[in-house]
């Protein structure tokens, strides 16, 4: 006679281990419905500490039929405290506030399973955190051309965010703070997308304050004002795009952290909410004394115009700054006229696709980040699968 209290535990086991399994596109992960349209996952592209997941879904109609291209859900972190149960809501009410070509859209939002799901707008392109990436593989950051419709794009996006505001017309203060590579994409058609405005401050009712120590967003990419409590503006979100534009045009960070000395007398005690690209204390240290000659040695090799740009862009002083992301963008696009005039979409798409190729040659030596062109467990091919799909 069997022993049917193992052959349950057995069971109950393998069960287990089919649901941990992550989703693939030929066992996808059923989520939910939504106005008639079922959601699957195919791929988990992230898996954060926090317990966040994006995944790659497709979409099929109440008759089963498969609908064309992808889109992403984001599984949140279930908050653990009534603060951070108001930031979420925070979040998602401001994401369906931003409406620009140049701001992945959120579509849909949906408790599953007890856990809160965002239905985003799929980019199918590489991150800018990848181009670097493949960049640095093949000896040769992406073309001076690329970064400035790159970034034009982006401080378009930031400006439309700073400039928001509510159905009685009044400003909701929106600061991005966490402008770096790994949140800005570009797509098949040379679109580029600004996403993640979970680290972002603004003035929508019923706001959770942070804690004063609280740091959101990746440090590696804030400004002075920010890491010494400050007040923020929109030329903090300029600050941000300078220092992921350094790095975009020469595949260097502005910073190195190496040999800097320990924390300073007096220094503000902080918390990073996530864990930075580069350490806090360290990034404390060198924007107490950052000046233009530390722009200087980061852009020497860049030409005149570009050089101008970041100088203004990355001034200590907020003051000194672009007065809007707006004049950084026409800056920006001024430059490219005048040194590539008729670069745009068509030329930004071939570029990305030709440096990820040729950067695809050393791709065993490098490691494309958590957000790369090529997630955990999917390699190039079957990415070419699922574009054919």
């Amino acid at each position: 006679m069997p022993d049917t209290t193992t052959d349950d535990l057995a069971r109950t086991e393998a069960s287990a281990r089919r649901r941990q399994l992550p989703p693939t596109p030929e066992r996808p992960l059923r989520l939910f419905t939504i106005d008639g349209i079922r959601y699957e996952a195919v791929r988990e592209l992230v898996r954060m500490e926090t317990g966040e997941v994006l995944m790659l879904a497709q979409r099929f109609t109440e008759r089963g039929n498969k609908l064309p291209g992808y889109c992403f859900v984001r599984r949140l972190a279930n908050p653990s405290t009534f603060m951070q149960r108001t930031r979420l809501g925070e979040e998602i009410q401001l994401a369906f506030r931003l409406r620009h070509p140049a701001i992945a859209t959120v579509f849909h939002r949906k408790v599953h399973k007890g856990a809160l799901h965002a239905v985003m707008e799929y980019v199918d392109g590489p991150s800018l955190e990848t181009l670097v990436s493949a960049g640095v593989a093949r000896g040769r950051p992406v073309s001076e051309a690329f970064a400035l419709y790159v970034g034009a794009e982006i401080a378009e996006a930031l400006h439309h965010a700073h400039t928001l505001t509510d159905v009685d017309g009044k400003a909701l203060g929106v600061i991005h703070r966490d402008v770096n590579p790994r949140h800005v994409y570009v797509g098949t058609q040379g679109e580029v997308k600004l996403t993640n405005f979970g680290a972002a401050y603004s003035l929508v009712v019923g706001r959770e304050e942070s804690p004063a120590s609280l740091v959101r967003g990746d440090v590696a990419y804030a400004s002075p004002e920010y890491l010494t409590r400050k007040p923020l503006t929109p030329r903090s979100d300029v600050f941000g795009l300078g220092v992921l534009l350094v790095e975009l045009f020469t595949g260097k960070h502005l910073f190195d952290v190496e040999d800097v000395p320990g924390p300073l007398k007096g220094m503000v005690h902080l918390q990073p909410e996530i864990i930075p690209s580069l350490p806090l204390t360290q990034m404390q240290v060198l924007l107490a004394s950052f000046g233009p000659e530390d722009v200087e040695e980061a852009v020497a090799s860049l030409s005149p115009d570009v050089k101008a740009m970041l100088h203004v862009a990355l001034r200590a002083k907020p003051e000194q700054r672009f007065a809007t992301a707006a004049d950084m963008r026409d800056a920006m696009r001024v430059a490219l006229a005048r040194r590539h005039p008729g670069y745009g979409r068509q030329e930004a798409a071939a570029e990305w696709a030709q440096v990820l190729a040729e950067g695809s040659v050393l791709r065993d030596e490098v490691e494309f980040g958590e957000e790369g062109f090529f997630p955990e467990g999917l390699e190039s091919h079957e990415l070419e699968g699922l574009k054919r799909e």
